[in-house]
């Protein structure tokens, strides 16, 4: 009796995943060995950086005792040291997203196996199942462009931001080398400024980092994260924002904590950008089996009933796309979402996942 062809193409996709898998295995960890490697010449740039400029501020306070060629070389060596330090911190940021991307790749692609390889024969050759592969296919490639918008987002903002700032700093550098030798009290003048504007722009690129991917989710897990993200959005936005963490704080599976800070993060930036929220609520529960968030806005509300009824005019709407996005993301790992909105009373998400597969 010959094989049935549904088995064979089963098969034939569980290999295929399989060998993905351990093709991103292997290269997860080769980019976690390129972190750990260049985390350490940052931190060793960063420390020469922080060097320099204590002697810089006492070049600055002796400019008429100091040697202008002295004044000059340690200049040079402060941008050079600086944008080597900003260099590396740029490719310390492409690994991590590198990992992310791979780490949230090899979770999608075991939920994928675990549901092929959970079919049973009942499974073969129904409407159902036929209905249910074009569901899941529409929901993976919804989250594969969902990321390559929000990646569009973060090039667009690095372009704007940090890179502009960095071109700004090499121009006024180069003002400063004129004017070195022909007007040393304007040089001084534009050191300052120079130094001022260094600053600014290394804390915008911190910030940036730290959006982008806070390295101290790794280092120290997503509570101590959630509490640093929400005490930066308070001074950063006119929104009165409260924070509450409830049992013990703990460690959980990485790709776990990723969804569970960009949740909130997600969540956060649309009570700011899309209603308009005065104050804002954010609850973390990490007690029990299932860790458990809940965002709360008292801004302009919207009708949650449509959002995931699958219409087409819920679809347009960019918030409404994102929560349609972040359900199926919860899904895969078995989490959920509730949401409760009305245009007087704001918005309240819940969010559930499992602590553990």
């Amino acid at each position: 009796m010959n094989r049935p062809q549904t088995a064979d193409s089963k098969d034939e996709l569980v290999s295929v995943i399989t060998e993905e898998m351990s093709r991103i295995k292997a290269k997860l960890v080769e980019i976690k060995a390129q972190i750990s490697q260049t985390q350490q010449i940052v931190q060793r740039e960063e420390d020469r950086y922080r060097d320099i400029a204590i002697d810089l501020r006492a070049v600055q306070d002796n400019l008429d005792t100091i040697p202008r060629q002295d004044i000059k070389d340690k200049y040079d060596e402060a941008l050079k040291v600086g944008l080597r330090s900003t260099s590396m911190r740029g490719q310390l940021d492409k690994f991590q997203a590198t990992r992310e991307s791979l780490e949230q790749e090899q979770a999608l692609l075991s939920q994928v196996l675990s549901k092929i390889q959970g079919v049973t024969a009942l499974d073969a050759g129904g409407d159902d199942t036929s209905n249910g592969g074009k569901s899941g296919s529409t929901n993976i490639v919804r989250i594969v462009q969902a990321e390559e918008v929000e990646r569009q987002r973060l090039a667009r903002q690095m372009h704007d931001g940090p890179a502009q700032s960095l071109t700004n700093f090499i121009l006024q550098a180069e003002i400063c080398q004129r004017l070195f030798d022909r007007n040393p009290e304007r040089a001084a003048e534009e050191l300052n400024s120079l130094k001022t504007a260094a600053s600014v722009t290394f804390q915008k690129v911190r910030d940036f980092i730290f959006d982008l991917r806070p390295m101290m989710l790794d280092d120290l897990g997503v509570v101590p994260t959630v509490r640093r993200y929400v005490d930066s959005f308070k001074e950063k936005n006119d929104i009165e924002t409260t924070l509450e963490i409830h049992g013990e704080e703990r460690r959980l599976q990485t790709h776990r904590e990723v969804m569970i800070f960009r949740g909130i993060q997600e969540l956060m930036g649309h009570a700011r950008d899309h209603a308009n929220a005065a104050k804002l609520v954010v609850k973390l529960d990490m007690s029990g089996d299932r860790i458990k968030i809940a965002i709360e806005d008292n801004g302009r509300g919207f009708n949650a009933e449509t959002i995931f009824s699958g219409e087409e005019t819920s679809h347009q709407d960019a918030r409404a796309q994102d929560l349609v996005t972040l359900k199926e993301k919860f899904e895969l790992v078995g989490g959920s979402i509730a949401i409760t909105s009305s245009e007087a009373e704001g918005t309240l998400v819940r969010l559930e996942l499992p602590a553990n597969d």
